[in-house]
């Protein structure tokens, strides 16, 4: 297989993969209630949460046992058939055996755990192609991006049929995952043979990595927060539907997703402090202005505003753990990335919930937009220290 129809294939993964996940979001609310639930925010923040627990649990184990056995494939394919048999089962299960939502939670984070093999090893996979690594980062922005912008709208005409039905579509499409990622041969370098702690040892070798993780987390922290309290925000203050909810999340990933790659390749030429640090200041600001925004027409303007920037920033950030790793350890680099991704996911939700039913909604957003702001202006000067040279950014 060619390396450009390697990271077609692997792209076409990530983005099944996401698709799938966001799928959930429009509607969450009738989802828990329909899985037993009693409450809508509350309930609505675990479930999410669940599953962005086990994705900061179990990223650096999938990335450890990869490095560890110079594989990536088998477990691609492990976690996406055992993430679609646990989809199937969040929607069965507890209307033949009257499952607790308590014990729905407990399989919600078994899903998370199968399913961030698939994701984070697929992103690896990229990350061993040759040919730049704002490139195959833009790929991988690009593949997140259109998988969440298609979710969004489609999860929320799913939710008009049945509001257990996304689930079982989710199931389904990961079942195409296996064999797609079975086509792509591994590039991986040869396992080390050692413990597993000595590949998570490597991070901690790598201090460095320490600034594209933040902003991963508080980017990832900013998509966790839309995923709930945006979610229901938008129902709340404009009486959307999930449908209409959907449509609204996708003005945000619809040009994440198309920008993604030319934004990718932007920082191989001009480096990555200027598009994550100039990104993430704008980004925090665009956040804000969707919460103080009056009308629902207004507040979909200010979500395409966030998608654009955040597409600017997301390949840069992707790309600097690629810059800093070498071959070896490039697993549990981008696993330790998508574990404080997952985290920043789980603080958005927790946050973002607390917060709104503590305070309100526009509390939740100025929170949520001012600590991307605080992490641009407290790391630049750890950022342009790590700035690599033209050359090495464009290097495979």
């Amino acid at each position: 297989m060619t390396e450009r129809r390697a990271r077609a294939v692997l792209a076409a993964v990530i983005f099944v993969v996401l698709l799938a996940q966001v799928l959930l979001y429009p509607g969450v609310d009738t989802l828990v209630a329909a899985l037993g639930a009693r409450t809508a925010l509350d309930a609505s923040m675990w479930f999410l949460a669940a599953e962005f627990a086990a994705f900061v649990a179990f990223a650096g184990v999938w990335g450890a046992v990869s490095d560890r056995t110079g594989r990536r494939v088998p477990y691609i394919v492990g976690g996406a058939l055992a993430g679609s048999a646990l989809y199937a089962a969040l929607a069965w299960l507890p209307n033949v055996t009257g499952l607790s939502f308590e014990l729905v939670l407990a399989v919600r984070a078994l899903q998370g755990a199968a399913t961030i093999a698939a994701f984070s090893l697929s992103m690896t996979m990229l990350m061993d192609l040759p040919g730049g690594h704002g490139r195959n980062m833009g790929t991988a922005g690009i593949a997140i991006g259109s998988g969440t912008a298609l979710g969004a709208p489609l999860g929320g005409q799913l939710y008009g049929i049945s509001p257990t039905l996304p689930l079982y579509v989710a199931a389904g499409l990961l079942l195409t995952v296996a064999p797609l990622a079975a086509l792509v041969p591994d590039r991986a370098p040869a396992g080390d043979g050692g413990r597993l702690r000595r590949a998570a040892r490597r991070l901690g070798e790598t201090p460095e990595l320490g600034i594209p993780y933040a902003f991963g987390f508080i980017d990832r922290l900013t998509a966790g927060f839309f995923a709930l309290v945006g979610t229901l925000y938008f129902r709340a203050a404009f009486g959307l539907t999930p449908g209409e909810t959907g449509v609204v999340l996708a003005l945000f990933f619809a040009p994440f997703a198309v920008l993604q790659y030319p934004f990718g390749v932007l920082s191989d030429a001009v480096g990555r402090t200027a598009p994550i640090v100039a990104g993430s200041a704008l980004y925090g600001l665009a956040v804000v202005g969707v919460g103080l925004a009056p009308t629902v027409e207004l507040a979909g303007a200010g979500m395409v505003v966030v998608g654009v920037i955040g597409a600017l920033m997301a390949p840069a950030t992707m790309a600097l753990v690629t810059d800093i790793v070498g071959e070896r350890g490039r697993a549990t680099a981008m696993a330790g990335f998508n574990a404080a991704g997952s985290l920043g996911f789980l603080a958005g939700i927790l946050v973002g919930g607390f917060v709104a039913g503590e305070f309100g909604y526009l509390a939740a957003f100025l929170v949520a937009g001012g600590g991307e702001l605080a992490l641009a202006l407290l790391a630049l000067p750890r950022l342009l220290a790590l700035e690599p040279p033209a050359q090495e950014r464009a290097a495979g």
